[in-house]
Protein backbone atom coordinates (compact mmCIF):
# COMPACT_ATOMS: atom_id res chain seq x y z
CA UNK A 1 0.00 0.00 0.00
CA UNK A 2 1.32 3.14 -0.63
CA UNK A 3 2.10 5.82 1.82
CA UNK A 4 2.52 9.59 2.60
CA UNK A 5 5.73 10.63 3.42
CA UNK A 6 5.96 13.57 6.09
CA UNK A 7 9.57 15.24 6.29
CA UNK A 8 9.74 18.03 8.76
CA UNK A 9 13.21 19.83 10.08
CA UNK A 10 15.47 17.42 8.23
CA UNK A 11 19.61 18.14 8.55
CA UNK A 12 21.94 15.56 7.13
CA UNK A 13 25.47 15.61 7.66
CA UNK A 14 29.05 14.36 6.73
CA UNK A 15 30.85 14.26 9.93
CA UNK A 16 30.67 17.73 10.66
CA UNK A 17 29.73 19.34 7.00
CA UNK A 18 26.13 20.12 6.83
CA UNK A 19 25.00 18.82 3.54
CA UNK A 20 21.61 20.02 3.24
CA UNK A 21 19.69 22.12 5.87
CA UNK A 22 16.17 22.41 7.38
CA UNK A 23 14.01 20.43 4.59
CA UNK A 24 10.58 19.69 5.28
CA UNK A 25 8.14 18.98 2.61
CA UNK A 26 5.36 16.58 1.78
CA UNK A 27 5.02 13.54 -0.92
CA UNK A 28 1.60 12.26 -1.89
CA UNK A 29 1.17 8.71 -2.34
CA UNK A 30 0.53 6.97 -5.66
CA UNK A 31 2.17 10.14 -7.36
CA UNK A 32 5.16 10.72 -8.77
CA UNK A 33 7.62 13.36 -7.12
CA UNK A 34 11.00 14.82 -8.65
CA UNK A 35 13.84 16.28 -6.77
CA UNK A 36 15.72 18.84 -9.27
CA UNK A 37 18.54 21.24 -8.71
CA UNK A 38 22.58 21.69 -9.62
CA UNK A 39 25.16 19.27 -9.02
CA UNK A 40 25.85 18.88 -5.39
CA UNK A 41 22.76 20.65 -3.80
CA UNK A 42 21.87 17.65 -2.01
CA UNK A 43 19.11 15.77 -3.95
CA UNK A 44 20.63 12.32 -3.57
CA UNK A 45 21.73 12.70 -0.33
CA UNK A 46 18.50 14.02 1.15
CA UNK A 47 16.96 10.95 -1.14
CA UNK A 48 19.08 8.26 0.46
CA UNK A 49 17.84 10.30 4.55
CA UNK A 50 14.01 8.77 3.24
CA UNK A 51 15.09 4.96 3.44
CA UNK A 52 17.86 5.80 5.87
CA UNK A 53 20.63 4.54 3.38
CA UNK A 54 22.70 8.02 4.10
CA UNK A 55 23.33 6.91 7.52
CA UNK A 56 25.25 4.03 5.86
CA UNK A 57 27.99 6.26 4.43
CA UNK A 58 30.64 6.71 7.05
CA UNK A 59 30.03 9.49 9.41
CA UNK A 60 26.34 10.37 7.96
CA UNK A 61 23.87 11.02 10.43
CA UNK A 62 20.50 13.01 10.13
CA UNK A 63 18.66 15.22 12.55
CA UNK A 64 14.47 16.02 11.99
CA UNK A 65 12.22 13.74 11.08
CA UNK A 66 10.93 11.48 8.15
CA UNK A 67 7.30 10.11 8.83
CA UNK A 68 5.84 7.18 6.84
CA UNK A 69 2.62 7.74 7.18
CA UNK A 70 2.17 7.93 11.04
CA UNK A 71 5.79 6.14 11.76
CA UNK A 72 8.85 8.21 12.22
CA UNK A 73 11.47 6.31 10.64
CA UNK A 74 13.99 7.47 12.74
CA UNK A 75 12.57 6.56 15.93
CA UNK A 76 13.88 5.05 18.54
CA UNK A 77 13.88 1.31 17.86
CA UNK A 78 13.51 1.41 14.17
CA UNK A 79 14.75 -1.34 12.60
CA UNK A 80 17.02 0.47 9.57
CA UNK A 81 16.53 -2.49 7.49
CA UNK A 82 12.74 -2.72 7.98
CA UNK A 83 13.32 0.98 6.78
CA UNK A 84 14.60 -0.42 3.49
CA UNK A 85 12.27 -3.01 3.05
CA UNK A 86 9.41 -0.22 3.10
CA UNK A 87 11.38 2.00 1.06
CA UNK A 88 12.69 0.21 -1.88
CA UNK A 89 15.30 2.03 -4.18
CA UNK A 90 16.82 1.90 -7.74
CA UNK A 91 20.11 3.32 -8.45
CA UNK A 92 21.79 5.19 -11.33
CA UNK A 93 23.37 2.82 -12.58
CA UNK A 94 21.58 -0.85 -12.78
CA UNK A 95 23.43 -3.09 -9.99
CA UNK A 96 21.81 -6.64 -10.75
CA UNK A 97 23.93 -9.08 -8.70
CA UNK A 98 26.52 -10.13 -11.02
CA UNK A 99 26.88 -13.95 -10.11
CA UNK A 100 22.82 -14.48 -9.56
CA UNK A 101 20.28 -15.25 -12.71
CA UNK A 102 17.69 -12.76 -13.95
CA UNK A 103 14.98 -15.56 -11.25
CA UNK A 104 17.83 -15.09 -8.60
CA UNK A 105 17.98 -11.44 -8.38
CA UNK A 106 14.48 -10.94 -8.14
CA UNK A 107 14.05 -13.68 -5.57
CA UNK A 108 17.02 -11.79 -3.43
CA UNK A 109 15.19 -9.88 -0.94
CA UNK A 110 12.47 -12.24 -1.03
CA UNK A 111 14.81 -14.96 0.62
CA UNK A 112 16.19 -12.69 3.04
CA UNK A 113 13.21 -11.51 4.37
CA UNK A 114 11.56 -14.72 4.93
CA UNK A 115 10.53 -18.77 3.91
CA UNK A 116 8.32 -19.34 0.61
CA UNK A 117 7.40 -22.29 -1.30
CA UNK A 118 8.90 -22.55 -4.33
CA UNK A 119 5.83 -22.23 -6.22
CA UNK A 120 5.12 -18.78 -3.74
CA UNK A 121 8.10 -17.89 -5.24
CA UNK A 122 7.80 -18.59 -8.82
CA UNK A 123 4.48 -16.67 -8.72
CA UNK A 124 6.51 -13.58 -7.35
CA UNK A 125 9.29 -13.28 -8.97
CA UNK A 126 6.42 -13.65 -12.77
CA UNK A 127 4.23 -10.54 -11.18
CA UNK A 128 7.40 -8.73 -10.07
CA UNK A 129 8.93 -8.69 -13.68
CA UNK A 130 5.49 -8.16 -15.42
CA UNK A 131 5.47 -5.65 -12.99
CA UNK A 132 8.71 -3.90 -14.26
CA UNK A 133 7.52 -4.71 -17.94
CA UNK A 134 9.80 -7.55 -18.40
CA UNK A 135 8.01 -10.59 -18.29
CA UNK A 136 8.46 -11.38 -21.81
CA UNK A 137 11.87 -10.59 -22.73
CA UNK A 138 13.15 -12.70 -20.45
CA UNK A 139 10.88 -16.02 -19.43
CA UNK A 140 12.77 -17.61 -21.46
CA UNK A 141 16.16 -17.19 -19.89
CA UNK A 142 14.98 -16.92 -16.13
CA UNK A 143 18.23 -18.81 -15.46
CA UNK A 144 20.76 -16.89 -17.11
CA UNK A 145 22.74 -14.41 -15.34
CA UNK A 146 21.23 -11.07 -15.01
CA UNK A 147 24.17 -9.35 -15.95
CA UNK A 148 24.06 -10.59 -19.65
CA UNK A 149 20.38 -7.99 -19.64
CA UNK A 150 21.23 -4.95 -22.19
CA UNK A 151 21.55 -1.94 -19.75
CA UNK A 152 17.49 -0.72 -20.15
CA UNK A 153 16.73 -4.42 -19.26
CA UNK A 154 19.13 -4.64 -16.17
CA UNK A 155 17.40 -1.61 -15.05
CA UNK A 156 14.01 -2.74 -15.33
CA UNK A 157 15.19 -6.13 -13.80
CA UNK A 158 16.40 -3.95 -10.57
CA UNK A 159 13.33 -2.42 -10.75
CA UNK A 160 11.35 -5.65 -10.48
CA UNK A 161 14.08 -6.80 -7.67
CA UNK A 162 12.76 -3.50 -5.29
CA UNK A 163 8.90 -4.14 -6.39
CA UNK A 164 9.09 -7.86 -5.11
CA UNK A 165 9.27 -7.89 -1.76
CA UNK A 166 6.26 -5.24 -1.65
CA UNK A 167 7.41 -1.72 -0.59
CA UNK A 168 5.24 1.09 -0.14
CA UNK A 169 7.77 3.31 -1.84
CA UNK A 170 10.17 3.30 -4.42
CA UNK A 171 13.24 5.89 -4.51
CA UNK A 172 14.91 6.17 -8.06
CA UNK A 173 17.89 8.26 -7.99
CA UNK A 174 18.65 9.41 -11.35
CA UNK A 175 17.38 5.86 -13.01
CA UNK A 176 17.48 6.50 -16.61
CA UNK A 177 21.21 8.54 -16.29
CA UNK A 178 23.19 5.70 -18.05
CA UNK A 179 20.58 4.49 -20.48
CA UNK A 180 19.79 5.38 -24.07
CA UNK A 181 16.92 7.30 -25.58
CA UNK A 182 14.29 4.09 -26.19
CA UNK A 183 15.33 2.40 -22.70
CA UNK A 184 14.63 6.04 -21.15
CA UNK A 185 11.29 6.33 -22.75
CA UNK A 186 10.71 2.10 -21.46
CA UNK A 187 11.75 3.23 -17.92
CA UNK A 188 9.71 6.52 -17.61
CA UNK A 189 6.32 5.02 -19.17
CA UNK A 190 7.09 2.03 -16.00
CA UNK A 191 7.45 4.94 -13.51
CA UNK A 192 4.00 6.05 -14.71
CA UNK A 193 2.09 2.27 -13.91
CA UNK A 194 4.12 1.74 -10.98
CA UNK A 195 2.49 5.18 -9.35
CA UNK A 196 -0.51 3.62 -9.13
CA UNK A 197 0.69 1.09 -6.21
CA UNK A 198 3.42 3.27 -4.74
CA UNK A 199 4.99 6.49 -3.80
CA UNK A 200 7.04 7.28 -6.27
CA UNK A 201 10.39 9.53 -5.46
CA UNK A 202 12.74 10.49 -8.41
CA UNK A 203 16.36 12.22 -8.86
CA UNK A 204 16.48 13.88 -11.98
CA UNK A 205 18.71 16.46 -14.01
CA UNK A 206 16.35 15.41 -17.17
CA UNK A 207 14.36 18.72 -17.07
CA UNK A 208 12.14 17.44 -19.21
CA UNK A 209 11.96 13.65 -17.81
CA UNK A 210 10.57 15.87 -14.81
CA UNK A 211 7.77 17.65 -16.76
CA UNK A 212 7.07 14.44 -18.98
CA UNK A 213 6.61 11.66 -15.65
CA UNK A 214 5.91 13.65 -12.30
CA UNK A 215 3.13 15.18 -10.61
CA UNK A 216 5.02 17.67 -8.42
CA UNK A 217 8.47 18.71 -8.36
CA UNK A 218 11.08 19.71 -5.90
CA UNK A 219 13.93 22.22 -6.35
CA UNK A 220 16.89 22.52 -4.42
CA UNK A 221 19.56 24.60 -5.10
CA UNK A 222 22.84 25.60 -2.59
CA UNK A 223 23.93 29.84 -2.24
CA UNK A 224 27.58 28.14 -2.71
CA UNK A 225 30.07 25.50 -2.88
CA UNK A 226 30.77 24.61 0.71
CA UNK A 227 26.98 25.86 1.60
CA UNK A 228 24.35 23.21 2.56
CA UNK A 229 21.46 22.50 0.09
CA UNK A 230 18.52 23.60 0.66
CA UNK A 231 14.33 23.29 -0.74
CA UNK A 232 13.54 26.37 -2.72
CA UNK A 233 9.96 25.11 -3.61
CA UNK A 234 7.95 22.42 -3.89
CA UNK A 235 4.74 22.53 -6.03
CA UNK A 236 2.98 20.84 -9.09
CA UNK A 237 4.95 20.08 -11.75
CA UNK A 238 2.52 22.31 -14.07
CA UNK A 239 3.22 25.28 -12.18
CA UNK A 240 7.12 24.77 -11.44
CA UNK A 241 7.57 24.66 -15.08
CA UNK A 242 5.27 27.22 -16.24
CA UNK A 243 5.06 29.95 -13.42
CA UNK A 244 7.68 28.83 -10.33
CA UNK A 245 7.29 31.18 -7.27
CA UNK A 246 10.70 31.85 -7.02
CA UNK A 247 12.91 33.69 -9.56
CA UNK A 248 15.87 31.18 -8.50
CA UNK A 249 13.44 28.08 -9.97
CA UNK A 250 12.88 29.87 -13.68
CA UNK A 251 16.78 30.69 -13.77
CA UNK A 252 17.45 27.13 -13.40
CA UNK A 253 14.86 25.87 -15.02
CA UNK A 254 14.99 27.83 -18.09
CA UNK A 255 19.29 27.46 -18.06
CA UNK A 256 20.06 30.60 -16.85
CA UNK A 257 22.20 28.97 -14.50
CA UNK A 258 23.27 25.73 -12.93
Amino acid sequence: MAKRIDVSGLNAYYGSFLAIEDISMTVEPRSVTAFIGPSGCGKSTFLRTLNRMHEVTPGGRVEGKVMLDDENLYGAGIDPVAVRREVGMVFQRPNPFPTMSVYDNVAAGLRLNGKYKKSELDDIVEKSLKGANLWNEVKDRLNKPGSGLSGGQQQRLCIARAIAVEPNVLLMDEPCSALDPISTLAIEDLIGELKERFTIVIVTHNMQQAARVSDRTAFFNLAAVGQPGKLIEIDDTERIFSNPSVQATEDYISGRFG
